[in-house]
């Protein structure tokens, strides 16, 4: 027979291993690190009612699994004095795992800026529903970037959909880049109801670069709009259209192979 207080010390102890046991399988929370600001460029032309600012940006995202949700940009003007002129929030969409976001916009000022800055809000974390090589690029093509008299770029292109469902609307953003690669501005558009197979044109416009700027280089990306990844999830798991989409012309062969094969290998 078994003492009791032996019996109570086993037990404290089988707890104890459990409780230790249970810790060591426990899964580890990733440490996830937080955006970063990449680029950012702001431009300041004379308007009607006072000054149009355009800026222009680039978040990246270093966490491979986790979206980057609900990030919230500010811009922020400050006059030569260093008083406040302009503060503006901008919603942004969802940066993709292990990708980047870039991003565009304009907000009128009634005094000119002498500096402008892009902060942004922390965003919130969640892990992608499918590994990042099922999030494919949208595909653009034929892209062509036109000066205009104005001081303005226009840039038209094509953007096609890589996955079996059609995208309700796209965001097509531009980036122009001098030839050293320094971001000079950029500009963004929507595209609507964009289906694999026939690509939807684009047209937008760049506006406020300044006068001595030498565009060598236009950047086009196109991603799912809206706050969170979902739109970009759905497609994922919607499944890509497939790469060889031709029947073969060729006739096929008498005997399979691979039939023959096994049936020589059993005997």
């Amino acid at each position: 027979m078994i003492p009791r207080s032996r019996t109570v010390s086993l037990l404290a102890l089988g707890a104890i291993c459990l409780a230790g046991c249970a810790s060591e399988e426990r899964p580890v929370q990733p440490q996830l690190k937080p955006l970063a600001m990449k680029e950012q460029v702001s431009n300041i032309v004379k308007s009607a009612d006072g000054y149009a600012v355009n800026w222009a940006g680039v978040l990246t995202n270093a966490n491979p699994w986790h979206f980057g949700e609900h990030v919230v940009a500010t811009i922020v003007g400050h006059d030569a004095k260093g008083a406040e002129v302009l503060k503006l929030d901008q919603p942004l969409d969802a940066v993709p795992p292990g990708g980047s976001l870039a991003f565009t916009g304009q907000a009128p000022a009634s005094v000119k800026p002498a500096k402008v800055t892009i902060q942004y809000r922390p965003a919130r974390w969640r892990q992608a529903a499918r590994i990042v090589s099922s999030f494919q690029p949208f595909p653009i093509s034929r892209v062509q970037t036109l000066p205009q008299k104005d001081g303005s770029y226009l840039i038209t292109g094509y953007v096609d959909n890589p996955y079996q469902m059609p995208v309700s609307s796209l965001v097509v953003t531009a980036m122009l880049r001098d030839k050293s690669g320094k971001l000079l501005g950029g500009g963004d558009t929507f595209v609507d109801d964009v289906k694999a197979g026939s690509a939807p044109r684009f047209v937008l416009s760049v506006l406020g670069l300044p006068k001595n700027a030498k565009v060598a280089k236009t950047e086009i990306t196109a991603r799912t709009w809206g706050s969170t990844g979902r739109p970009y999830e759905e497609l994922a798991l919607a499944g890509a259209v497939p790469m060889h989409t031709v029947k073969p012309t060729s006739e096929p062969f008498a005997v399979d192979r691979s039939t023959a094969v096994l049936s020589e290998h059993k005997q």
